[in-house]
């Protein structure tokens, strides 16, 4: 078969081979009557089809020898084959003649066409780029003849796709697929500058780089409108030189194209980019369908196509709606303009296309829709909405402040005699200040802050807000100076301001409510701090976007208020949340510093020391780095890490850490602080752990003396501090002193009224007045705090258990010794499932059951002394307890036979004792007496 016979045979074949039988039986007839013996040829092919599975398996037009991977065409070798189509080939190609690198598109004539209008055509396309110089137009960047006499042309290769893919897989907006068309209309206005009309505008050759941009390809069938006379375009069983779905009804009828050809063709590539549909929808996808619906049929508006049930699309019906609302109106008329049947009623250049996108994008009125006035009123109102909104609220606010002038002036007026009334008082309080310290008088701040309020008592009594905001500030120098109970006075009478103000501002309200906050939870009282700080979470929620360094420290308190009622999760939560305000202002390092202390206070709640460390190290360090190394934090920090380093059993670390802080917290606060009290106890702690009761005694009376100097008698600390010297003095064998300070203590616990205090103080009383030989003492104390605590926690807690193990030992001493056992074995029940088998208060409660049963002469005492003994001891307390389970166990060996080995055993624990224990201490005199037993 010939060539030409071929290319005319080939399209037509493709097309009635994806048929159905009755589809393809209608198309032979048609195709029949315009040419009988074409359709016969197409038949005997069909009929090739179905008999044989090998049918076209090879051309039948035989491609050239030299046209394959690797050959060499010119200076250029071939890589691989990249686009065909009836007339050409298109090839990747690298040079190969070592002049230069570079990797075109070469593009040859389909090898084995020998047609001279065809190698005219490419000269043509030759000459056509040649004139093209165009960013968004592939180049021209060689040409010429192979050995073999094969044409070609060496074109810029582009790596892309069409850009209807594009759009359609990256799911790109409307605007961006506008921007790219309008590359497309550059391009192609450029070609008709240079006297070229494109005639096969598609999205095929429209490709779209990575980068984003767009270049325009294949001239083959392009038209130079000053150097050709008109082409004639074949159609129906002809051989076709356009692309059908994208050509103009001009094309189609034959008759001479125009530029406006192109315009019509970028009209459907315009429409598939908004719509990511054709604009005509068949029946049936043949030739003779889609001529007749380009010839005669309108397409649906861009705005009402998108909207048709299409599982093509893969949209949901809201993107389809919005997408919808976009194209109504002036793109729908853009589209159907450049559509037009007629070429005069289209846009008269590709340019005038491209300026009316350009209107569209810019609000202003289009050409494709008829210049009304309502609607370029519209676009103008549409253009201007912002301006003309800002006008109208200005114009509504000066309406607005004319109406309220007055009451704006009486507030102006109120919020300058506010502001100098504040700068008079100040001015005024520090003169005072300054007088008195001239005439040698010293300054007394506690003074100056009371002499303060009194005057803006009566200074700011008609200024409320103002005065409210000069309590705050002094309350919160009272809380910063540990004056916890007169700052919250002070913020009690700044609430009752506030609650008779109509308009206090969201500021002023989350402060006071985080400093009233944070005076609850320093004394004591962490659950009425919830209860009143809770309701206006809400508040800060909303206020946080304006307000954020106020809402992270509302946020901050309230969640150390959730981590004293032991609620850690919530605390968590608003930690977290602070946590991420203070880093979203970016200039505030001490407030991120407090949030990673939180953080990590409750990584130590929850046991995880290693990480409570991590926290605090790092907050350390950020806040030496980027605030102060004598920040009062520091204080905060220090005392923290001396907390962890002592429970995980390193008394030598803690001490050192909480020595710094001490000297740090004295010099910062003063020595009469809260804040360098509670390091005064737990260092004091820390020395008792060490059996160094001598210097512990030392520092805890001088806190207690520090602390009752200033204290109103009803502080936590107070009762806590007297706890402390009570168990010091105890263990220093004064007992007289220890009764006297536990007995303040409980005092203090009754006062408080708080149930679990006042067992915990009747219980340490109780064991005093046991190792004072009271057990007739002892006995009602430890029953009123075991019914106290079982009231409170349940009769199952192990508190309840610590009771029994106390009163166990009692009852055992007062000679009931089988209701002592039937404690003490409910004590070891409830403690070890309580606290968990190796806790201190377990082994104590075991200790004790063992104890009884060898002075009872049982014979299974001995081992579990023993084996008491040899467990594990990290804790200091855990330490007393295998100690005191040795020296029994010795004493096991006193009534055998090797009574001398039994001593030594005994000297053995005496001097490890000793050692651990300088000063001495219960557990020392409790092992000196059972070394009495074996002498």
């Amino acid at each position: 078969m010939d060539t030409e016979r071929w290319q005319r045979l080939s399209p037509l074949l493709d097309e009635l081979l994806e048929l159905e039988p009755d589809e393809r039986a209608q198309r032979l007839h048609a195709l029949r009557e315009d040419d009988a013996a074409m359709a016969a040829e197409l038949e005997t092919l069909l009929a090739l089809e179905d008999g044989q599975e090998d049918f076209l398996a090879e051309p039948l037009v035989a491609p050239m020898a030299g046209t394959r991977p690797g050959s060499a065409i010119g200076p250029y070798r071939l890589e691989r084959l990249i686009g065909e189509g009836g007339m050409g080939q298109v090839w990747l190609a690298a040079r190969a003649d070592g002049l230069y690198q570079r990797r075109v598109a070469l593009k040859l004539l389909r090898p084995g066409l020998a047609d001279s209008s065809l190698r005219l055509r490419f000269s043509r396309e030759r000459q056509i780029l040649a004139r093209l110089a165009h960013p968004h137009i592939a180049r021209l960047l060689d040409a010429g003849v192979s050995g073999d006499g094969l044409p070609y042309l060496a074109l810029e290769y582009v790596d892309g796709e069409p850009i209807t893919d594009v759009c359609r897989h990256r799911n790109v907006p409307v605007a961006a697929r506008l921007r790219m068309f309008r590359q497309i209309c550059d391009a192609v206005s450029h070609a008709h500058a240079n006297l070229i009309v494109h005639r096969d505008l598609k999205p095929s050759n429209i490709l779209v780089t990575p980068a984003g941009e767009v270049r325009l390809l294949d001239f083959g069938i392009a038209k130079l409108l000053d150097g050709e006379l008109p082409v004639v375009e074949q159609t129906r069983t002809g051989v076709r030189t356009f692309t059908l779905h994208y050509a103009a009804p001009e094309q189609i009828r034959g008759e001479p194209v125009t530029t406006m050809t192109d315009v019509y063709s970028l009209g459907v590539v315009l429409y598939e980019l908004l719509t990511d549909l054709k604009p005509y929808r068949l029946k049936r996808q043949t030739d003779a369908e889609w001529e007749e619906a380009i010839l005669a049929a309108d397409p649906m508006r861009p705005s009402q196509a998108v909207l048709r049930p299409d599982e093509a699309t893969g949209t949901d019906r809201s993107a389809q709606r919005r997408r919808s609302r976009w194209l109504a109106g002036d793109l729908d008329n853009i589209v159907l303009k450049t559509l037009s049947k007629r070429p005069e009623q289209r846009y008269p250049s590709v340019e005038a296309l491209a300026l009316d996108l350009e209107r569209f994008e810019a609000g202003r009125p289009v050409q494709a829709r008829a210049q009304s006035w309502t609607y370029r009123t519209q676009k103008y109102l549409r253009r201007h909405r912002w301006a003309l909104a800002t006008g109208t609220l200005v114009t509504a606010v000066l309406a607005s402040a004319l109406a309220i002038v007055g009451w704006q002036a009486r507030e102006a007026v109120q919020e300058a005699s506010r502001a100098q009334a504040m700068q008079d008082f100040l001015a005024g309080l520090f003169e005072q200040a300054g007088t008195a310290s001239q005439s040698g008088q010293a300054l007394d701040l506690r003074g100056l802050l009371d002499t303060s309020v009194e005057r803006g008592n009566r200074e700011l009594a008609r200024q409320p807000r103002a005065r409210a905001e000069l309590l705050g500030v002094v309350a919160r120098i009272r809380t910063g100076l540990g004056d916890y109970r007169q700052a919250q006075s002070l913020l009690d009478r700044q609430a009752l301001i506030l609650d008779a103000l109509d308009d206090v501002p969201s500021s002023l309200l989350l402060e006071s409510l985080a400093q009233r906050g944070q005076v609850l939870a320093r004394l004591g009282d962490p659950r009425a701090c919830i209860d009143l700080m809770r309701p206006s979470l809400d508040l800060a929620r909303r206020e946080q976007s304006q307000l954020p360094l106020q809402a992270a420290e509302f946020y901050s308190q309230l969640g150390r208020c959730h981590r004293g009622n032991g609620e850690r999760a919530v605390a968590r939560q608003l930690f977290e949340r602070a946590l991420e305000q203070q880093r979203d202002l970016g200039d505030s390092p001490v407030g991120e510093v407090e949030s990673l202390i939180d953080l990590a206070d409750l990584r130590g709640d929850a046991g995880d020391l290693a990480q409570a460390q991590q926290g605090y190290d790092a907050a350390r360090a950020k806040l030496r780095t980027e605030a102060s190394d004598r920040h009062p934090l520091l204080v905060d920090i220090g005392r923290k890490l001396g907390d962890l380093q002592r429970a995980a059993g390193q008394p030598a670390a803690a001490e050192r850490e909480l020595r710094d802080a001490l000297a740090m917290s004295i010099e910062l606060h003063g020595p009469s602080h809260p804040d360098t009290l509670a390091l005064r106890r737990t260092l004091g702690e820390v020395l008792i752990d060490q059996g160094r009761y001598g210097e512990a005694g030392l520092m805890l009376r001088e806190a207690q003396r520090l602390l009752l100097a200033r204290s109103d008698g009803r502080d936590a600390e107070l009762r806590t501090g007297y706890a402390l010297v009570a168990r010091v003095e105890w263990e220093l064998g004064d007992l007289p002193a220890a009764l006297a300070a536990q007995g303040n203590a409980l005092a203090l616990a009754r006062a408080g009224g708080d149930e679990g205090d006042i067992a915990d103080a009747l219980h340490a009383l109780a064991q005093l007045e046991l190792a004072r030989g009271n057990a007739a003492a002892s006995q009602p104390l430890l029953e009123e705090a075991r019914a106290l605590r079982e009231r409170r926690y349940g009769a199952d807690h192990p508190l309840v258990g610590d009771t029994d193990r106390l009163l166990g030992e009692v009852l055992v001493a007062r000679g009931d010794r089988d209701g002592g056992r039937a404690r003490l074995e409910r004590a070891v029940q409830l403690t070890r499932r309580g606290y968990g088998p190796e806790a201190a208060s377990a082994r104590s409660a075991e200790l004790a059951l063992a104890a009884q049963r060898f002075d009872d002469g049982e014979a299974g005492a001995a081992p579990q002394l023993r084996a008491l003994a040899n467990r594990p001891a990290g804790t200091p307390a855990q330490r007393q307890v295998s100690w005191r389970a040795r020296a029994y166990a010795a004493v096991a060996g006193c009534d055998g036979d090797d009574v001398d080995a039994a001593r030594r055993q005994l000297d053995q624990i005496a001097a490890i004792v000793g050692r651990a224990q300088p000063d001495g201490g219960v557990v020392n005199r409790e092992i000196e007496a059972l070394r009495g037993r074996c002498r």
